[in-house]
């Protein structure tokens, strides 16, 4: 196992509540999963409804596959569960891999989960050296569920990233702390 294999090192949220120094960076993406069910794919994962759920469909693992067009910056990863509702649908173990395309994935982590209804909030690092994640291709991948279910539901999942200044984003570097003046210092 090349990944960080954690137990608690994650917080389970009963509303998701991100930093204040993140932004959700998964409308970027292109977002496609291994199988679905008929009416269960993969664009219930991004409708923001606690109600709906992407449900697999075969064997396992099953696959969340999170691909942006440019290298991103990745704080964590926002996985909404329910075993009350899903019971052996839930997944009890993930293993979260990056890299820059789906032939050079590298495992970053394995979160062991048990019975969890809520938001699951997951900080990303790299293993090899502290910082931020940078990555153009994130895999999900649910590696089995509880009472060793076959199919499994997830019912949301956000990606977060460091909040820039759109001025950094540009290459500009001013060092305005008002508003009046960070409003003039690029061009449109």
């Amino acid at each position: 196992m090349s990944g960080e294999e954690e137990e608690a090192a994650w917080e389970i949220l009963d509303k998701l509540t991100p930093s204040k120094h993140t932004c959700e960076i998964g409308h970027l993406a292109v977002w496609t999963v291994t199988s679905s069910k008929p009416g269960n794919g993969v664009e219930l994962l991004r409708d923001d409804r606690d109600d709906t759920y992407w449900q697999s469909d075969g064997v396992q693992p099953h696959f969340v596959n999170i691909q942006f067009q440019r290298k991103v910056h990745v704080t964590e990863l926002a996985i909404r569960l329910d075993f009350k509702l899903d019971e052996s649908y839930t997944p009890n173990r993930l293993s979260i891999r990056a890299g820059t395309s789906f032939h050079d994935l590298r495992e970053i982590k394995i979160v062991n989960l048990n019975e969890v209804t809520g938001w699951v909030m997951i900080p990303l690092e790299p293993p090899d050296h502290p910082g931020v994640l940078k990555a153009f291709f994130i895999q999900l991948a649910i590696v089995s569920n509880h009472q060793n279910g076959r199919d499994s539901h997830l019912r949301q999942v956000k990606v977060y990233g460091p909040l820039q200044q759109s001025s950094k984003l540009l290459g500009y570097q001013s060092g305005f702390s008002t508003v009046e003046f960070s409003m003039y210092s690029t061009v449109r």
